[in-house]
């Protein structure tokens, strides 16, 4: 049985539990006045959500869908190819478009572009089907890509959000989606363009010059925000992606990084430009009210831990890599820290090698958790041979060895005297012959 010899470093619990909120429940101390009726702020880097409301209510995601379909797009398309616009891409497109017309060719990055920053739903149609070989196809790899990313109240029946009564997602699944998405460089580098060109093709002589639906982009328009009339444009934004039929009203997902703090926001079903009243207010309340925090440091020490059967008596740990949380002002005293170790910790070990983990907590909330590594390499030693084990004790073989030679004279003496007494006895006893 391995013993662990540390000390378990705890920041003591300063106020009752009704004041251990952690930042998932935050928001419920705080009325933002939003007019969405589906929305969640969400810490990028720790997924850690600090505001929510009906984030998991089923609604519809309009454009907002090409998040999916772009993504996809990088993942299993070829920028360089060209693909030529067949009449069912025609047929299908109702909404904002590009206007491609039959038999155009137009490259596979021209069309990402499009879809990602002018939300053309007949260039979301010409991507699915040119990657699947049909818009169903298309849609079940949609699908698939959602569950496996957590995202389970999701379903999609089209690539470009055009209104269905099955096509639904929430403001959760479609965060976990953009969050994903976001980590993608071509995605990145697309959806934070205000404009792009695509050039003549063979069908049509003339550029086509595109802007993009994100008003944050471009921020020429003003809102209303708490009383007072401010620019939409909010410093940090670097997109992702706005939607709007007449049924999912207008939404918006959006991405922001101030400070190396970085934020993700959803809003479903908002009315006009509400949609960016609401997402300035859930920016503003994310980057006032938290601070991205390092709870847990890299190479910081964890312990020492003993070993058996290796050439060192113990070896000592740390965490792998920094752990870090959004943490509002009023957390920052109350995250406690608890230490797993590996039930066999085993020779050899070589150094970086897991030997288990810290979890951190907020309340009941598990925020933060590391791998606890090995500092040194610890050699095993086989088990000694019985000879080599016993020459390991000669101090108690001596001390055996002298206890028994002692207790041979002993006997000796004894029989001496008891012959003397047999010999005396015959020579005084009148009766012995």
């Amino acid at each position: 049985m391995k013993r662990f010899s540390i000390f378990v470093l705890t920041f003591m619990i300063l106020f009752t539990s009704i004041f251990l909120s952690s930042t998932y429940v935050a928001y419920a101390k705080d009325n933002l006045d939003l007019s969405g009726e589906g929305i969640l702020l969400m810490d990028y880097d720790s997924g850690a959500i600090l505001y929510e409301k009906n984030s998991h209510k089923k609604l519809y995601p309009a454009s907002t869908t090409k998040i999916m379909t772009g993504i996809l797009a990088i993942e299993n398309g070829n920028m360089e190819n060209i693909i030529k616009i067949d009449p069912e891409i025609i047929e299908l497109t109702k909404g904002s478009h590009i206007a491609l017309d039959y038999d155009e060719e137009v490259s596979f990055n021209d069309l990402l572009n499009a879809m990602l920053i002018a939300s053309a739903n007949d260039a979301a149609l010409a991507i699915g089907k040119n990657i699947s070989g049909s818009i169903d196809g298309f849609v079940k790899l949609m699908n698939s890509k959602a569950k496996e990313l957590g995202a389970l109240e999701t379903n999609f029946v089209n690539p470009n959000g055009l209104h269905d009564d099955n096509h639904v997602t929430t403001a959760y699944d479609l965060a976990l989606i953009a969050k994903y998405a976001m980590k993608n460089d071509i995605f990145r580098s697309i959806v934070k363009k205000d404009s792009y060109t695509i050039g003549a093709t063979n069908k049509k002589e003339e550029p086509r010059y595109l802007y993009s639906t994100n008003k944050f982009l471009y921020g020429n328009d003003r809102i209303n925000l708490n009383g007072q009339t401010i620019p939409i444009k909010y410093n940090g934004v670097s997109g992702i992606k706005t939607g709007y039929t007449d049924h999912a009203k207008n939404c918006l997902v959006t991405f922001a990084e101030r400070n190396g703090q970085r934020l993700l926001v959803v809003v479903l079903k908002s009315e006009g430009k509400e949609v960016y009243a609401d997402t300035h207010k859930l920016l503003n309340y994310g980057f006032n009210n938290f601070k991205n925090t390092v709870i847990g440091h890299v190479n910081e020490f964890m312990g020492n831990i003993d070993i058996e059967n290796g050439n060192l008596p113990y070896v000592s740990s740390v965490l792998k890599e920094d752990i870090s949380y959004p943490l509002s002002i009023d957390n920052k005293d109350k995250v406690i820290k608890k230490i797993n170790l590996d039930k066999e910790i085993k020779t050899p070990i070589a150094k970086g090698d897991t030997l288990g983990n810290v979890e951190y907590y907020l309340g009941e909330n598990l925020i933060g958790k590391g791998d606890i590594v090995s500092t040194l390499d610890v050699e095993s030693i086989p088990p000694m041979r019985l000879y080599k084990r016993i020459l390991r004790k000669w101090y108690i073989i001596l001390f055996i060895l002298f206890i028994i030679f002692r207790a041979i004279q002993i006997s000796k003496r004894s029989k001496r005297r008891k012959k003397r007494r047999r010999e005396r006895m015959i020579e005084y006893s009148p009766n012995i012959r």
